[in-house]
């Protein structure tokens, strides 16, 4: 009976609801033809994805929305739409984001240099440390990829500072983090203001404007219902995808005690706001959560559904006259002219180091993208906690100014952790720690210290000086114990006759170079090197066990590339690196040195064929100039997993160490296969003829190649790097080696 009356009851309401805008229609026809509709759209992450089912039913019902006003998610869909785009466009951006770079404010591996390349694909963990105290960061993203998406898609209004003259007037709701207090947001850079509202705490970094902090606009005002109709909404549709108040059982991870701890001040608020919604639409979607991304299209169709089920009171607000139907925003070009580049002032970096990362000068023709990976790269820095970009119209109407709001990071010492394990230099703990503007500005320190089975350490000094010569120090030392098979064509030491020699390496190396950027994209550099080798052998000779203690004094001279997308598994890109050293001098401890030259390169690719399938291929190829080499800065192939020093190079198939001689030549091809989400299944052969001065005759490098070997594999990628096991045979073997390696190479 309670059914039947409460049914009845909300039967009346409709009733009255469409008298009502009937009437409304009626008493101002002569004034207006319709009542002005005003769109309010709550927050909720990814359930926020059935804002875009109720634009579509919106659409189909024919119903112009004069005013939008939205929190969060809300704010992101409504300034879109409000921009311009249609319902079926916003369904097309949303299903071709990458929500996990979104989270994970992806940075394009493309948009570091080398040094940083390095860095990132070294260390595990990664905390401020200042004054002998370990620090957190203040969110797990700053929000620069979606600011970027954001600017790329709003360029159709990029001029517009006043939100009311958008296509769609429009505002959303950012939180003033020290106050407490509500900021409406309807004046200035419209992809901004979206990424403000949308600043969920913890996952974002809050946001300066105008001297305030801000944060996600639902804290404070999630469905901003009152400010649309100020704005001179008659009529107000609500789209409600906020969570209901959660029981303590369901309070079972981080991002829903957030998400109820931002709940908890709203929720009265919410109840108000209802009350005076004329139609009210509430999704049902409380099987998903905030960063249930991956469930979009379902989320939409839930949408779709809410909406139907309203879908007489929607048909009523539509112009019976003339049916409106939105049509699909045309975008503006992406090509830019850039007239000038501003900077606000920085107290450690010069205007050339900021140039140098955009790759672009003042003058220069580029599109959106090229802007993007400009952008990119300054954030590649790690230099910078906020970045923020604006583009303002010049007297010539082909050109823009490009204006850069960069605010330094004032944590200037990080401390960084890593683990790894492979065959040769077994289990090792990073410990590194790093010192920025230590002496200039641009300048950074490093210091890697590895403890564990072969203790070993890094230390580069680097000052960056943008597109001029940057100047830096290296020093490392490496050291292993290994038995290396003995082939009488690979070693001095092989009339010994012994199956395996064990072997204690030793390698100091000092470093001071210069390097820069060619034509953009090449890294080329030279300098001085020093490198310490004693190698000692008991098994050789109790009695003298040092096989070489010498100092080598060389020049180098290299150019690299490298645009792979990812160091480990690559689906796309482009790598080369050439070497050139000329080792001058030694100590000669075994008296038999004469100055030569050690030539080298490496080619390769990664393209993906279809449904996450990859290929990767790679050709090498070294040899030296001289009357004599110094055997142990050979090129010696073997192994797999470990950190290649020297002229130490994998091979699959072989033991570590176990193939050398003074030139050699490499092909390797790898067919990747991710089946399912970080998880890879690969097949890999290579093929090489290694031996001494080997490119004299041609019959030596252009024949059948002499050492062949494959290795199937499984790789996972984990947040300490990637995890491989790699079962390698050779036909020379028929036993094979299986290679285990865990973590970030280092």
């Amino acid at each position: 009976m309670l059914f039947i009356e409460t049914q009845f009851l909300y039967m009346r309401k409709s009733i009255l609801i469409i008298l009502i805008l009937l009437a409304t229609f009626n008493m101002n026809a002569q004034e207006q033809e319709r009542p002005k509709v005003g769109l309010v759209l709550s927050g909720g992450g990814a359930k926020g994805f059935a804002h875009i089912g109720v634009l579509k039913v919106l659409e189909e019902a024919g119903v112009k929305v004069d005013y939008i006003g939205g929190t969060s998610m809300g704010a992101i869909v409504g300034g879109l739409y409000a921009a311009g785009y249609n319902a079926k466009q916003l369904d097309s951006i949303f299903n071709d984001t990458n929500f996990d770079e979104l989270l994970s404010d992806y940075i394009p591996r493309a948009s570091k240099n080398f040094y940083e390349k390095g860095n990132d694909e070294r260390y595990a963990l990664v905390l401020p440390f200042n004054k002998f105290r370990i620090g957190i960061p203040e969110a797990l993203s700053k929000g620069l990829y979606n600011f970027n998406l954001l600017s790329k898609l709003t360029r159709n209004v990029k001029y517009t500072e006043d939100f009311n003259n958008l296509p769609t007037p429009f505002l959303c709701i950012g939180s003033n983090i020290e106050t407490g207090k509500q900021v409406i947001l309807d004046k200035g850079n419209l992809a901004q203001a979206m990424l403000i509202s949308a600043a969920f705490p913890s996952l974002f970094s809050p946001i300066e404007l105008n001297g305030d902090l801000l944060i996600d606009g639902g804290v404070t005002n999630n469905y901003p219902i009152n400010e649309i109709r100020a704005l001179g909404a008659d009529i107000i549709i609500g789209v409600d995808v906020q969570d209901d108040l959660l029981r303590k059982k369901s309070l079972n991870d981080a991002t829903k005690i957030l998400v109820q701890i931002t709940n908890l001040h709203s929720i009265e608020t919410m109840k108000n706001n209802i009350e005076q919604t004329d139609i009210y639409i509430k999704p049902n979607i409380k099987d998903y959560g905030v960063i249930s991304f991956d469930k979009g299209a379902a989320i939409i169709r839930k949408g779709e559904e809410a909406a139907f089920s309203v879908y007489e009171k929607l048909k009523v607000l539509a112009d019976t006259t003339e049916i409106y139907v939105k049509p699909p925003l045309k975008l503006a070009s992406e090509n830019l002219t850039i007239r000038n580049i501003n900077c606000n002032e920085l107290n450690n970096y010069t205007s050339e180091y900021i140039t140098g990362k955009l790759r672009f000068k003042a003058g220069s023709k580029i599109n959106y993208k090229q802007l993007e990976r400009g952008i990119n790269n300054i954030d590649a820095t790690h230099n910078f906690n906020s970045i923020n970009y604006y583009l303002t119209a010049t007297e010539d109407s082909d050109a823009v100014d490009l204006n850069l709001v960069l605010r330094e990071e004032p944590i200037k010492s990080y401390l960084k952790f890593g683990l790894h394990y492979d065959e040769l230099y077994k289990s090792g703990v990073l410990i590194n720690l790093t010192q920025k503007k230590r002496f200039f500005k641009n300048d950074i320190a490093s210091l890697d210290l590895v403890l564990g089975d072969n203790v070993r350490y890094n230390f580069d000094y680097y000052i960056e000086n943008g597109y001029n010569f940057n100047i830096g120090f290296k020093s490392n030392f490496n050291q292993f114990n290994r038995n290396i098979t003995s082939t009488p064509e690979n070693y001095d030491f092989a009339f010994l006759s012994m199956n395996t020699v064990n072997i204690d390496f030793w390698d100091l190396t000092n470093q001071i170079y210069f390097q820069s950027l060619f034509i953009q994209k090449f890294l080329v550099g030279g300098g001085l090197e020093l490198k310490h080798l004693n190698i000692k052998s008991e098994t050789i000779n109790n009695n003298d066990p040092v096989i070489d203690n010498s100092n080598y004094l060389s020049a180098f001279g290299y150019a690299k590339y490298d645009s792979f997308d990812d160091k480990h598994f690559p689906s796309k890109g482009y790598s080369f690196s050439g070497d050139v050293h000329t080792y001058l001098t030694s100590s000669d401890y075994t008296k038999a040195f004469t100055p030569y030259t050690i030539v080298k390169g490496e080619i390769g690719a990664a393209f993906t064929l279809f449904n996450n399938f990859t290929v990767t291929l790679k050709n090498e190829a070294g040899f030296s100039a001289g009357d004599k080499s110094v055997p142990f800065l050979n090129f010696v192939l073997g192994g797999y997993g470990f950190n290649p020093i020297n002229n130490f190079k994998p091979f699959y198939g072989y033991d570590f160490l176990s193939i050398a001689g003074n030139s050699y030549i490499k092909t390797m091809g790898n067919i990747d296969y991710e089946f399912y989400k970080n998880n890879h299944f690969n097949f890999s052969a290579n093929f090489a003829n290694v031996g001494n001065k080997i490119f004299e005759n041609i019959n030596d490098w252009v024949s059948v190649p002499k050492y062949s070997g494959y290795a199937v594999g499984y790789g996972l990628e984990t947040i300490i790097g990637p995890i491989e096991i790699k079962h390698t045979w050779t036909p020379d073997n028929s036993d094979g080696y299986t290679w285990i390696s865990v973590g970030f190479v280092f």
